[in-house]
């Protein structure tokens, strides 16, 4: 039971709930997600299972794509849908989808965020939520993330009233990027309090929500002693990452995680999946730190 279930997560469950659920169901410990969603939040969470958990600070550091709904009108606490208003304001009549649009762009690139008092991040060896939960405010020390797009998706505006008044994003972006921030730094833009008033994540590296399988999926194929439809293998996993086949003489190097030579068409690549002729992940390679034209093993999954 080695691979990656890349699971449709439900709202109201935790990213560590979906692992103690998967545990209790696959009878197996060795299960970690890759990157958390909050309870509220559905969308894409991979499963690593077995030998595939080694794979999880690799596909945490993955893009992660994006649907939100943004609400301009509203601050609330929390900078999302959950949390108490803090500040209201009318919008404009006069505002249009194509400001909106125009505005987005402003925000491709790397940006800096600071993180919502209501996130997991830890200062001073304590998390922001707990500061939070004690009416409390700290400094949070600015982060860089990246945008890598970020597309309009409503054709109008949505008028609630006149304190909520929404429109759909998409947004690509890097690990650690705070969607809900990121809606809130739209409606500063914009001149108007603003919070995210729905997320759901559609994709996380090369898991899209066509890959993914639902909590009664993986039920049924338990029921059906038929796991291998819920459990993508590794090598379809890793299917992001340049291949390099090895011939049956160089199956021993390989899997005794020997410094290798670094073949020169693959000298850009941060990773290198190593599979034998019969598509057997063998290992995972990565570029030597200190040793020029080398590489070594991230991990060997024989």
């Amino acid at each position: 039971m080695n691979g990656v279930i890349p699971l449709w997560k439900p709202k109201g469950m935790t990213s560590h709930d979906c692992v103690m659920k998967l545990r209790k169901l696959l009878k197996i410990k060795r299960i970690g997600h890759t990157g958390t969603l909050d309870p509220e939040v559905e969308g894409v969470l991979p499963i690593c299972i077995g030998k595939a958990t080694k794979l999880v600070t690799i596909l945490q550091n993955e893009a992660k794509e994006y649907v939100a709904a943004l609400s301009l009108g509203k601050l609330t606490v929390t900078e999302d849908q959950t949390g108490d208003v803090v500040l209201t304001e009318k919008v404009s009549p006069n505002l249009t989808i194509e400001q909106c649009e125009q505005l987005l762009h402003t925000f491709i690139g790397e940006i800096e965020q600071v993180p919502p008092m209501y996130s997991a991040i830890r200062v001073d060896g304590k998390r922001l939520y707990e500061y939070a939960r004690e009416g409390l405010t700290v400094e949070r020390p600015k982060r860089k993330v990246t945008i890598h797009s970020i597309e309009l998706l409503s054709n109008e505006l949505l008028w609630i009233d006149e304190f909520d008044v929404r429109f759909k994003i998409k947004v690509n972006c890097s690990t650690g990027t705070y969607i809900r921030t990121l809606c809130v730094d739209i409606g500063k833009k914009l001149g108007y309090p603003a919070h995210m008033a729905k997320l759901e994540r559609t994709s996380a590296g090369s898991f899209t929500k066509e890959d993914t399988v639902t909590f009664t999926q993986i039920e049924q194929a338990i029921i059906e002693n038929n796991l291998s439809t819920v459990i993508m293998p590794i090598n379809e996993a890793l299917r992001n990452i340049p291949t390099l086949t090895i011939s049956d003489e160089d199956f021993f190097k390989y899997k005794h995680g020997q410094v290798l030579d670094l073949p020169v068409q693959y000298s850009n690549e941060v990773y290198l999946k190593i599979i034998t002729k019969d598509n057997q992940v063998i290992a995972l390679y990565e570029k030597h730190p200190t040793k020029q034209n080398k590489m070594k093993p991230f991990t060997v999954f024989i």
